[in-house]
């Protein structure tokens, strides 16, 4: 006989994409289906599990009754009064904080966005997406976006007839984990997706009437498949001409089985670097957004749009592989440790000789530079 799960209240999950930032969290699914790719250490040790519609439709009343309650007390110049706030607070119970803490949250960041969590939401059955798309949209008809994180091998597996129906109700934007086009990559860190299923995925997503944003990782596949990495996702991504190419730089908190499998040597910045330059060389015939919206990337600035921006992109990247080991170490460290920006600041200069006494000061030289980038890294893991 099956339990029938008790509603424990409003959930969220633990993660979202940084593009996603201001948007109203709804979890959907806990953890991760799959959980075997070696690059993740979100979800490990986490059982999956699907949520039931009612507990989610439930979660979604009550963020609703939060976030109205806001809005009235704010007016309609959304100047909000703190002692009507405050009294309004102190009227609830404990167990009713969270929801009231994701409706504030998202009342500050200005109600744009909603985000359906967590790994793979869209493994659950269609119909009942459907049904969670639409009582998100009737409940806030104002959001201009509605969000998922999603599988290849999931998607791959949807048919045309019911992906075009879950976009009908609301779903206007798909992250995936590409990661990689190639497949020795792909195998190695137990994607569970090959080249191919990834491309049927994405242009499924995009057919459906969907954006779709494409994260790849640099570094990804060590030094050793690091052309081949830089290739093969290039040519993917130009058979899938994504709507967006996000960039999240390879790095891990501790060693895991990428290193204890084999032969495995984590490429530096400046491997990292050159990968980054030859696929963005590599991409052809694409209108994609590309962004580098993560703390891990060495270059945040790397962002434009295929192709108008393309020699500009590939021009930051040249820049930096044509200084010096000094110079470059100096760029590193500073923009690792938040004392630089983007490269094209004017006060660039007088930034760097800052940089090389705080270098001085922690006894980072070119020479010890890649151990300490790759222990400020591990941090943002």
């Amino acid at each position: 006989m099956k339990t029938i799960e008790k509603y424990k209240g409003f959930e969220q999950g633990p993660i979202r994409p940084p593009s996603e930032a201001s948007s109203l969290l709804i979890r959907v699914t806990r953890n991760c289906p799959w959980n075997k790719c070696i690059f993740c250490p979100v979800y490990k040790k986490k059982k999956f599990s699907v949520r039931p519609v009612e507990h989610i439709i439930k979660d979604i009343n009550s963020v609703k009754k939060h976030s109205d309650e806001i809005f009235h007390i704010a007016g309609e110049d959304k100047n909000i009064n703190r002692i009507d706030l405050q009294n309004y607070v102190q009227s609830l119970s404990n167990d009713q904080m969270p929801a009231l803490n994701a409706a504030w949250h998202w009342f500050i960041s200005g109600t744009k966005s909603i985000f359906i969590q967590d790994a793979n939401s869209l493994i659950i059955k269609a119909s009942d997406l459907i049904t969670i798309l639409s009582y998100i949209k009737k409940s806030f008809p104002f959001a201009k976006r509605i969000t998922s994180y999603a599988r290849s091998h999931t998607i791959a597996r949807i048919s045309d007839e019911d992906m075009k129906a879950i976009v009908k109700a609301g779903l206007n934007r798909i992250h995936i984990g590409l990661e990689s086009g190639a497949d020795e990559v792909l195998s190695m860190i137990k994607k569970g997706a090959d080249k191919n299923t990834h491309i049927k995925a994405g242009k499924r997503v995009i057919k459906a009437g969907a954006e779709l944003s494409e994260y790849i990782m640099p570094g990804l596949g060590g030094v050793k498949l690091s052309k081949i990495h830089a290739l093969e996702t290039a040519d993917a991504l130009n058979k899938i001409n994504p709507h967006f190419i996000r960039l999240r730089t390879f790095a891990v908190r501790n060693k895991n089985e990428l290193y204890t499998a084999g032969d495995f040597e984590k490429c530096n910045d400046v491997a990292a670097v050159k990968e980054i330059l030859l696929l963005i060389q590599n991409l052809s015939g694409i209108t994609s957004s590309i962004k580098s919206d993560h703390i891990l990337n060495l270059f945040q600035e790397l962002e434009g749009y295929m192709p108008e921006d393309k020699e500009k992109m590939t021009d930051i990247l040249k820049n930096f592989l044509s200084m010096e080991p000094k110079e470059q170490m100096l760029l590193q460290i500073g923009k690792r440790i938040g004392m630089l920006g983007s490269v094209i600041d004017t006060n660039l200069p007088l930034k760097l000789a800052d940089v090389k006494k705080e270098c001085e000061r922690l006894g980072i030289t070119e020479h010890n530079v890649d151990q300490f980038i790759e222990e400020a890294m591990s941090r943002f893991v």
